[in-house]
Parts: C-alpha cells; structure tokens; sequence
C-alpha cells in the first residue's frame, strides 16, 4: 500500500484518497466483523473457550430504574453534512419532521428481558410480527444468542467466556424481532432512525465515552451510577435496532460503476441500527452512521432502547 501511495499521480490524488478512505473504513468494518465471528466461533464449542481473560472491575452502585428524556416535535436535519469522510448512504442532509417523543436514557438490560421471557413472550404470539413469529417457531428460539440455561440458572457466552447472567448489562444478540417483540410486550415502541439521531445529537453524545473496541472489555458494560436526564450507551456497547427500514434518504444517488454497489444494493428487506458496539472501532462511529442486517440476525452485538410518546399522550 505504501508503494502503491507514491506511485500515485498528484493529479489523479484526489480520486484516489477517496477509494482510500473508503478502503480504511471498509477494513475496519471487517475488523469488528471477525470479533464477532470469532465469539460466534467459541460460542459454537461445548467447552466455552476464553477468548480475553475479563479485567477486574469495582462493582457499580445498583442500577438505576429506567427513565425517559422529552424531544420536542418538529423540523430537524438528519443525515451527514460534514467534509470529512462518511458512506453514501449518509447523505444527503435532509430535513424531517418528527412528533413529540421520549427516547429511554439507557439501553435495555439482560434482567428486563429476562422478565419478558418468564411472563413467556416467547410463547405469546400477539407480541410477534407474523415473519417473526415464523422464525422463532422455525429455529425453537426461547431467548438471544449466547444464553445458555445451565442448572436453573441462566449464563451469557461472552469472549470473557461463560459466565452467569449479569441483570444489570445491556442485553444483546437479539433479533429484530425480538426487539419489536419486547416492545410490544413493554406497550412501547422501538425508535425510528431519525429520532434516534435527533436525540443523540442534542444530548451532545461522544464516542469518548463509548464502550468500543479499543476498551478491549468485547462486551456491553452497565450503565455506571446515576443516568436521569442524561442519554447513556448511545454510541459503543451494542448497535442499536431501530424500527426504520433501510431505505435511501430524499435524493440519494449511487455512485456510477462499482462503488455503486457498496451500500445501495442492499436497500431492501433490512433495518437500521445506530450507535456501533463493544467490537466497533472508536473513530469508525458517527451519530450519522447507518448500519444495516436483516431482521432475523442476531450475530451481532445487537440490542435496543424503546420509545414511546410523551408522558400523558
């Protein structure tokens, strides 16, 4: 790559350092790919091998219970209108009108799921989208990837290895459908991509703050403390289900030739997620980033925060 980057006309440097920085962020992609690869690997052996021996940590003050923040309704802009480099399929900037809402501060937790799935949400088929319910009957699914139900006593596999069900983590390895599920089960909803965005952009979220790859911890922390009127988890810890289908914003145009395919052709049968995860790079991550799969994945470090609207609508 160096020899490639000196022979590289000046005239011609302009093209080339976008296909650059489209190659880099590309690689990074794969990077986090192969972290969950490698846990789905491990996953898969009856001796639950250790990938990274966990670090020891202060336990946190209890959890807090879950709380909401109020977004006004209106037009706002979604969407990256920056100069630095983002995917096609951020753009273009474009305003949206959204309604009244309230987003949750954090994201849901393995014990809230839990709960879910001992008043038998997995049994219950009017929290269920019709495909959802399809393929949870099709594969025998009765709780996310990587649990395991050993003695009465539920365990996660995590890259730490195996080890008892931590109520206080945000849960992952859910499905689109399990998420919509859940929320239909909580009364509540899953947020679409623009109120998402909306709400991380005026909680002012970094990625500094973040649970991302280079903490090295490959798995979603607790929230640490308080979290009232602060959004937690937006960005790092697990990527995010949104209830938006992954479709082009007003005025988007491929790109001619092969770049073309790099996110345009699959804008069909996938949804949104937001925010990166505990295997995304830090400065990968944007409040703009839009990643998709396909409803039933659940690989991933997936997971979710619900909506709803405001108090007393």
């Amino acid at each position: 790559m160096a020899e490639l980057i000196e022979s590289v006309d000046e005239e011609k440097w302009t093209e080339f350092n976008k296909l650059l920085d489209l190659a880099l962020n590309h690689e990074q992609q794969h990077q986090e790919l192969l972290v969950t690869d490698i846990k789905y690997i491990l996953a898969s052996n009856p001796l639950f091998p250790v990938y990274r021996e966990a670090e020891a940590q202060e336990r946190k003050v209890e959890l807090s219970p879950v709380s909401y923040i109020d977004i006004s309704g209106g037009v706002y802009e979604i969407g990256y209108a920056g100069t630095d480099f983002c995917y096609d399929n951020e753009q273009p900037n474009h305003q949206i009108y959204l309604n009244p809402y309230r987003i949750q501060t954090r994201l849901i937790t393995n014990g809230e799921y839990l709960q879910f799935i001992q008043d038998g949400g997995y049994q219950d088929f009017r929290h269920w989208l019709s495909d959802g319910w399809d393929t949870i009957q099709k594969y025998g699914w009765n709780a996310p990837l990587h649990w395991i139900q050993l003695e009465n006593q539920w365990h996660e596999m995590t890259l730490q290895g195996l080890r008892k069900l931590d109520p206080d983590t945000p849960v992952c390895h859910v499905s689109y459908y399990e998420a919509e599920a859940f929320a239909s089960w909580a009364k509540q909803r899953l947020p679409v991509e623009a109120e998402w965005e909306v709400a991380a952009m005026q909680g002012k979220v970094k990625a500094e703050e973040g649970n991302f790859w280079e903490n090295l911890r490959y798995h979603p922390q607790p929230v640490q403390g308080t979290h009232n009127g602060k959004l937690h988890q937006m960005l790092g810890d697990v990527w995010e289900w949104t209830s938006s289908s992954y479709l082009p914003y007003p005025g988007y145009r491929h790109a001619d030739g092969p770049l073309g395919e790099y996110n345009g052709k699959f804008m069909v049968n996938q949804m949104v997620l937001k925010g990166g995860s505990c295997a995304t790079p830090r400065d990968h991550i944007r409040i703009t980033y839009r990643n998709f799969f396909q409803p039933e994945k659940r690989w991933q470090f997936t997971g979710f925060r619900l909506a709803d609207q405001p108090a007393g609508k």
